[in-house]
């Protein structure tokens, strides 16, 4: 026995290492190191002969386990001592980090003889997370985006570029380096561009591949347009005064800007005030007033200006020598004294020449005018009053008038056309406004006069969109223009109209929900859609906002955004999402704002409930399926009968059960309208029986663009009765009439006549009502055919085509009130004509018609007095045999379960009979 155990534990000895077995696991994760060995049964009984050791490929011991059954293991490993004795040495490591990453070696021995070993190679695995650390780029200069890769194992990444969908940077790989105590990574890919307006709109994606995993994120670019700046000094007749300095910017954009001004390094402080420009951008002075200590420093002074995407400040600088050169005494030569003296001579002589025309010229002097320039306001909006205003002074204001034009076209007041206590004019309104009025004259100083005269109108892009106002002054009665003044070019503005954020509708498999908010009638095209989620900045994923976008008839611009976020993100119904639109025309953003998701809801037909016999019925209706759970139920009732339903909203007796939570975004409700006493009660339960009136239950959701409606009435269905075989009857021709009378019944029952041998096809019937002798309902339904051969003819019988039963004359076909088959044949013409009874009035088929009717076709048009004859072909196919006609007639209506039939039959035996 003991040979045996040394053979065995020999074969063991000379087992070779396998193959390294490779591992990779995700970070966090719990994995199994196998350390697979022959089993080796009952003969390794004692585990204090037995060594196992589990090292590192550095060398280090993670796990031992030795004589007199000692082990030691590392934290975050273990193992299970009596599952050694089976053959299983394994090794679990649990919440994996980076620094598990390497070679594991397993050697097993039993009484100081080396059993085996077994490699295993384990890598960790950990994706990154990707953002755009910054989006602002500045137009036409150097700019930079970054991409931010973190949390990944092991590097390298690759990080490449793309714009519109196409790649504009190729994939380049980036280490990084460790960031946090567990040994992950972090990178950053970077973009250097010249970005243009052509990029202003456009989609561009940062994508980072990293192992099995490749991932992306969209954005669009938020544009900083660099200003022109200019500085200067604010002339001052001396060095006495304090000395004030102007930096003007032009051009930049958006509106947050920061300007500080800096003198030999040290920055100083500083007042904003900033306005918009007609293309977009906007313009401010920032003036800077030095004290006597900083204007005596002298040296260099610098305009620095920073906005956001820019890599450096846009800046000038000026010597302050220059700006503020020092007060120099004034020193009068000979020359200068004698010119000085010669200048006061010529003046002396001037005045005294002046002086004898002036009684000449007194009344020009009194009409001589000084007008100031058109004042204008820094921009107007569409829909908003504007103001223009000239100030004219002289002696004689009370003759002056003025006469305003648009370009150079008259303005004429039209202010009485539109009424000043409503709204002025639609934003986007045709008509034009404009009132003309003029203040004074005041009083100013001496003798002189002050007239205001002002327009206001309503501004208008395709009217007033680049255009100028001129002002004519001139006096009462005279044609003759004395002063004519021209305002500059305005900026004409108009706020956005931003939709509801849109959640789309999605199918139960999409993982990601699709956001939009539109943007519409705005002026200029330049806008700027921002979205947010918890406080973090999302990146839009579509937008059709075009750079150079084409505006509508009426001058107006739109533009719509989109962003995506995960489903689950939102079927939370806690996650808010908003977004922020920024134009000039708005003082602030406009913010739009959703929670959750959004799910239509699903109206159950209306179902009612009468608690006791001949009271009026509880109505109920389910709503299921639906988010958020604010809903609105409305109950209506309908008057009248079938044909004419008319609705008058109830005013008492409906509630809402609900909602109530079903799953985690998910609510249901039921709708009760409950029963109420009112003054035609009794006339619409007698009504109930003839089909007349019934509710409606209208649901509206903000999910829905109309509401959903149900319908109800107040009439309980009750089945006819159903004979339980038809009436046939054959005439001498070969047509047969069958006929069904069902009595009772609530509503009107549907039937569906059919007639063939081997397979049926539906027929043409005739139904006609009346009320019978017990008050009850009475329905006959008759429907006429005739047997067609193979060549398209009954057989023994001349043709007749599609034919009709007409009204008057002899009677030669009509139903029988028997339950038996009655055949005609036999009979002559008299005796049918005594025997059968009529139907619905006299039906006969004339003689006349008879051969009038075999160039007619199958699909006769018949009158309301006749009785189309159908045509059924009972022809057999060769090599089948032959069946016998069959006639079938199948009975709907909605308190029968199923439909009910009644089948005709047609032998062998009788057909050739008959024949």
């Amino acid at each position: 026995m003991w040979c045996k155990v040394l053979l065995l534990l020999s074969l063991l000895a000379v087992i070779n290492t396998a193959s390294p077995l490779q591992l990779s696991v995700a970070l966090g994760s719990t994995v199994l190191l196998p350390c697979p060995l022959p089993p080796t049964s009952s003969r390794l009984s004692n585990l204090s002969l037995l060594r196992v050791t589990w090292t590192r490929g550095n060398g280090s011991e993670v796990a031992s386990f030795g004589p007199a059954q000692q082990q030691h293991i590392q934290g975050g490993f273990l193992w299970n001592p009596p599952a050694f004795l089976r053959g299983n040495f394994s090794l679990t490591a649990s919440d994996v980090v980076p620094a598990h990453q390497g070679a594991y070696v397993c050697s097993v021995s039993y009484n100081s003889s080396r059993l085996g070993s077994h490699n295993v190679s384990l890598s960790v695995l950990a994706p990154p997370t990707i953002q755009v650390v910054s989006q602002w780029v500045v137009l036409e200069r150097e700019s930079q985006l970054e991409c931010l890769a973190e949390g990944f194992f092991p590097p390298p990444v690759l990080f490449s570029w793309t714009r519109e969908g196409e790649e504009i940077k190729a994939p380049h790989p980036v280490d990084g380096a460790p960031a946090g105590p567990v040994g992950l990574h972090r990178a950053i890919g970077n973009l250097t561009f010249y970005p243009s307006r052509d990029d202003q709109n456009a989609t561009f994606g940062c994508e980072v591949t990293h192992g099995s995993v490749h991932r992306s994120l969209t954005f669009q670019l938020n544009f900083t347009v660099l200003p022109s700046i200019r500085m200067s000094a604010v002339p001052v007749s001396s060095r006495s005064y304090a000395l004030t300095l102007a930096c003007d910017l032009d051009g930049f954009y958006p509106e947050e800007i920061s300007v500080s001004w800096v003198q030999n390094g040290t920055t100083l402080p500083q007042s904003p005030v900033s306005e918009p420009t007609p293309d977009g951008t906007f313009r401010t002075t920032r003036y800077l007033t030095l004290s006597t200590e900083q204007r005596e420093q002298a040296g260099h002074i610098q305009c620095v200006v920073d906005q956001p995407g820019a890599l450096e400040p846009a800046q000038v600088h000026a010597s302050l020598e220059v700006l503020d050169p020092p007060d120099s005494d004034p020193v009068l030569t000979k020359s200068a004294k004698a010119s000085v003296a010669l200048m006061c001579i010529s003046l002396v002589l001037v005045f005294l020449l002046c002086f004898g025309f002036s009684w000449r010229r007194r009344d020009e002097k009194q009409k001589s005018l000084s007008v100031s320039g058109i004042i204008l306001p820094p921009h107007v909006v569409v829909g908003q009053k504007g103001r223009v205003t000239v100030s004219i002074e002289g002696r004689r204001v009370d003759q002056v008038e003025t006469s305003w034009f648009l370009n150079d076209t008259p303005i004429a007041d039209t202010s009485r056309k539109v009424s000043e206590k409503g709204p002025l004019l639609p934003s986007r309104g045709q008509t034009e406004y404009y009132k003309l009025h003029n203040q004074g004259p005041l009083h100013s100083t001496g003798n002189r006069q002050q007239l205001v005269s002002s327009l206001t109108f309503v501004p208008q892009i395709s009217v007033h969109k680049g255009a100028v106002f001129k002002c004519q002054v001139s006096y009462m009665g005279k044609d003759k223009v004395v002063v004519e003044r021209v305002s500059e070019r305005f900026t004409v503005l108009a706020a956005p109209e931003v939709s509801e954020i849109q959640l789309a509708e999605v199918t139960e498999d999409s993982d990601t929900i699709t956001l939009t908010v539109h943007a519409s009638h705005f002026h200029p095209d330049i806008i700027t859609f921002r979205w947010f989620c918890e406080g973090s900045e999302l990146s839009p994923v579509a937008s059709q906002a075009s750079s150079s976008p084409r505006p509508d008839p009426q001058g107006f611009f739109t533009a719509s955004s989109q962003c995506r976020l995960p489903r689950s993100e939102l079927e939370r119904g806690n996650t808010k999402v908003w977004v922020t639109v920024h134009h000039v025309a708005l003082r602030l953003p406009v913010t739009r704002e959703t929670r959750g998701f959004i799910r239509t809801p699903c109206v159950a037909e209306i179902v009612s409930s009468a608690s006791m016999p001949g009271e009026p019925p509880t109505l109920g209706c389910d709503i299921t399926g639906f988010y958020p759970p604010d809903l609105t139920v409305t109950w209506l009732r309908l008057r009248e009968g079938e044909q004419d339903d008319r609705e008058e909203e109830v005013v008492e007796g409906g509630e809402l059960w609900g909602p109530v939570q079903t799953q985690a975004q998910l609510y249901r409700a039921t709708a009760i309208l409950h029963p109420t006493r009112r003054r035609d009660e009794a006339k619409e339960r007698a009504g109930g029986e003839r089909g007349g009136g019934g509710a409606v239950c209208r649901v509206e959701h903000r999910s829905l663009d109309h509401p959903i409606e149900r319908r109800w009435r107040n009439a309980q269905p009750t089945p006819p009765s159903v004979p339980l075989s038809m009436s046939v009857c054959w005439s001498t021709e070969g047509v047969g009439v069958f006929s069904l009378l069902l009595r009772g019944g609530q509503p009107r029952a549907r039937l569906l006549w059919t007639a063939g041998a081997a397979t049926l096809s539906p027929l043409t019937s005739s139904e006609t009502e009346e009320m019978g002798d017990d008050g009850r309902r009475e329905l006959r339904s008759v429907c006429a055919l005739q047997r067609a051969g193979p060549g398209g003819e009954a057989p023994g019988t001349r043709p007749s085509g599609g034919r009709a039963l007409s009204r008057g004359g002899k009677t030669a076909v009509s139903p029988s009130d028997t339950e038996d088959i009655e055949y005609m044949d036999q009979k002559v013409d008299g005796e049918n004509n005594n025997n059968v009874e009529s139907w619905a009035g006299t039906k006969t088929l004339s003689e006349e018609e008879s051969h009038g009717e075999d160039e007619e076709s199958d699909e006769e048009e018949v009158g309301p007095g006749g009785l189309h004859i159908n045509r059924v072909d009972v022809s057999t196919p060769p090599r089948q045999v032959r069946r016998g006609l069959r006639v079938c007639v199948e009975i709907s209506h909605p308190a029968l379960a199923l439909p009910v039939y009644r089948t005709w039959t047609e032998s062998i035996q009788e057909e050739s009979s008959s024949i």
